[in-house]
């Protein structure tokens, strides 16, 4: 993978550069502190008075902190190229290792699908079917009566406005929408 890309800052390089000297700048300044406080600290075990530099760890452990963070933004790209270029390879054999083992699996589903597609438009190519309107039941088409609540599926009541057959129940046309007496 390439390092020079079309970056959105032009001074990218240089603004990456610049934070990575600083941050190496501001952790071994916060190694130096912490090490003199620490140091401070412990050799006073043998005297009676107190630790004369203990102050400075205080500045140094938020020093060695930020200096971190900063080298961490500043080597960010170069350690997520790194490892993108390190992934990809194991990523793209895994998939394809998985892709070999189940393709044959994935062929008796799809084919499994096809076939069940197959059967259910081939077994309603010549039924039509209706609905009763009282039950919602389905029934054939040539049925006079529900076959489960036997009521009339034939449309016989007729709009006096535009003539159009209607359930028996309707309270208003289906075509038109006027209101039944």
């Amino acid at each position: 993978m390439s390092s020079k890309n079309n970056n959105i800052n032009k001074n990218h390089e240089q603004k990456r550069k610049t934070i990575r000297t600083i941050g190496t700048v501001v952790l071994i300044t916060g190694i130096i502190f912490t090490a003199v406080g620490f140091i401070s600290f412990f050799s006073s075990f043998g005297s009676f008075e107190p630790p004369k530099y203990f102050w400075c760890s205080f500045i140094g452990l938020p020093l060695l902190g930020i200096g971190g963070g900063l080298l961490k933004m500043g080597y960010m790209g170069s350690v997520a190229r790194y490892t993108a270029e390190e992934i990809a390879p194991v990523t793209k054999d895994t998939f394809n290792y998985m892709a070999d083992g189940t393709s044959e699996g994935v062929r008796k589903i799809s084919k499994s699908i096809s076939e069940g597609i197959k059967e259910a438009s081939e077994g309603n190519d010549d039924k039509t079917l209706v609905k009763c309107f009282k039950c919602n039941e389905v029934n054939d088409s040539d049925a006079k009566f529900c076959k489960n609540c036997g009521a009339a599926l034939e449309k016989t009541k007729m709009c006096s406005n535009c003539g159009e057959l209607n359930d028996p129940d309707a309270k208003f046309c289906d075509n038109c929408g006027e209101k039944f007496n």
